[in-house]
């Protein structure tokens, strides 16, 4: 049987209906697909930061999580950073944005765009 942390390592991220119907809006004025590309790239004040951009295509290593009206594309490399994470979209009187609750995340930072491990 495999442990807690084996199931967490290959969880692909999922949308939440908020960022699911977001994304579906964003790319029906862009005339583009509903994929949502969640990436990690280092840097930030915690380590690494979380890049979002609307994808054309789905690639080979991509894993895909679909919500509603979208998809959620992770490349390989990045989804060991965020396997089992939740992306919200929010809104406030600061502004609005998608959010990524990461149960891997040792550290983040208050903008809550860059995250430590």
């Amino acid at each position: 049987m495999a442990d807690e942390t084996t199931l967490t390592a290959h969880k692909v991220p999922e949308l939440t209906d908020a960022a699911a119907a977001r994304v579906a809006a964003i790319a029906a004025k862009q005339g583009a697909p509903a994929l949502l590309r969640l990436s990690v790239e280092g840097g930030g004040c915690s380590g690494f930061q979380y890049k979002f951009g609307l994808a054309e295509g789905i690639e080979e290593d991509d894993s895909v999580s679909e919500t509603g009206p979208a998809k959620l594309v992770v490349d390989a490399v990045s989804l060991d950073l965020v396997a089992g994470s939740r992306i919200d979209f929010v809104e406030s009187l600061g502004g609005a944005a998608f959010r990524v609750e990461n149960p891997q995340a040792a550290a983040g930072c208050g903008c809550g765009s860059s995250f430590g491990i």
